[in-house]
């Protein structure tokens, strides 16, 4: 016996994988070609200075060609070495993660753990080096998808960077939806990925990684090398005339080079189009679309969500609630 399948979502608002945008799917779409070809390897060092530009650093980005998880897994392989001492700053639901990966490279691990709905608070950072001024890698993640929690990233990066250490920072789903940069809070390896704010397909772990990081992991003698967990083996990946360590995601990198093009591109404030009149009803009236994909009723509450902003900022008083709850009233009476 098998269940019914369940019918496909007319919008996803999922904290991750979102839904993707059109130009990104369509990049997804596109000839896949032989990695080794001039033009993909060209193409692939452009895509890495652009996403460095993006990242506002000026060494090429480190693609690595799976989700963040293992991503931020191989961060840890590759920088924590066997005499390092680790500070875990563990808030909201995900920051204890980083401790189960640290233990199996660490020393020693040391943690500040705060409810998963409070931040970080840099004192506590600053305290615990005080007492352990041999502390050497600190992570720290900068927003909590599950909780809300934004930690104080640009102070904690301060006060780890004035006492010697190493930053890695989360921002897998802060990246490109908020101002957060990695010579913004002197992250060390700054870890994100296209499958949140950028809108594109969760397959990929984009990394700024420091030129301090890179030579504390080229001393690690634990740092793993020939290994899907190494960073090293992609240190130079970017560049057109070297091999890469395995084939990339080709489809993918597409992907991240449309998503690329969209954060460099002004947004529309609200993201909706409909129609104007024609012939003698122009300048009367608009027409709002109700086919095809969009014949689903949610879209007309969208639709006058979106019109009652541009009057607003047209100078005109809507009350935006009482047309909201009115077309769900419809929608609730099943009459849309």
């Amino acid at each position: 016996m098998t269940s019914a399948p369940g019918k496909e979502p007319v919008i996803t608002l999922s904290a991750g994988p979102v839904a993707a945008y059109p130009r990104i799917l369509r990049a997804l779409g596109r000839p896949v070609h032989y990695d080794y070809d001039p033009y993909f390897q060209q193409f692939y060092e452009d895509v890495a200075k652009k996403t460095a530009k993006a990242l506002r650093v000026k060494d090429p980005a480190l693609i690595l060609h799976y989700e963040p998880a293992p991503g931020i897994e191989a961060a840890a392989a590759s920088l924590i070495g066997p005499d390092d001492v680790v500070l875990n700053l563990a808030s909201g639901v995900y920051g204890k993660g980083f401790g189960y990966w640290s233990q199996r490279y660490n020393k020693e691990l040391v943690e500040i753990e705060v409810p998963y709905n409070e931040a970080i608070d840099p004192a506590a950072v600053a305290e615990a080096f005080r007492k352990r001024p041999d502390i050497k890698v600190v992570s720290l993640v900068h927003h909590d998808t599950p909780s809300g929690t934004i930690n104080p990233a640009r102070e904690i990066g301060k006060i780890v960077r004035d006492n010697g250490g190493f930053l890695i920072v989360d921002a897998v789903s802060s990246f490109a939806g908020m101002d957060i940069h990695p010579e913004d809070c002197a992250a060390d390896i700054f870890i994100t990925g296209p499958g949140k704010c950028l809108g594109g397909a969760p397959g990929l772990t984009i990394m700024a990684v420091s030129d301090r990081a890179w030579k504390h992991m080229e001393a690690n003698p634990k740092a793993p090398r020939a290994s899907v967990l190494s960073l090293l083996d992609w240190k130079e990946a970017w560049r057109h005339d070297r091999p890469f360590p395995f084939t990339p995601s080709i489809a993918e990198v597409n992907g991240l080079d449309a998503a690329l093009d969209i954060i460099a591109a002004a947004r529309k404030q609200f993201g909706v189009v409909i129609s104007a009149g024609r012939g003698e009803t122009k300048g009367k009236l608009l027409r709002i679309g109700h086919m095809g994909p969009v014949a689903e009723p949610i879209y007309a509450v969208v639709a006058l969500t979106a019109l009652a902003g541009a009057l607003r900022q047209l100078g005109h008083k809507i009350d935006l609630g009482r047309g909201v709850d009115a077309a769900m009233a419809v929608v609730e009476a099943g009459e849309a």
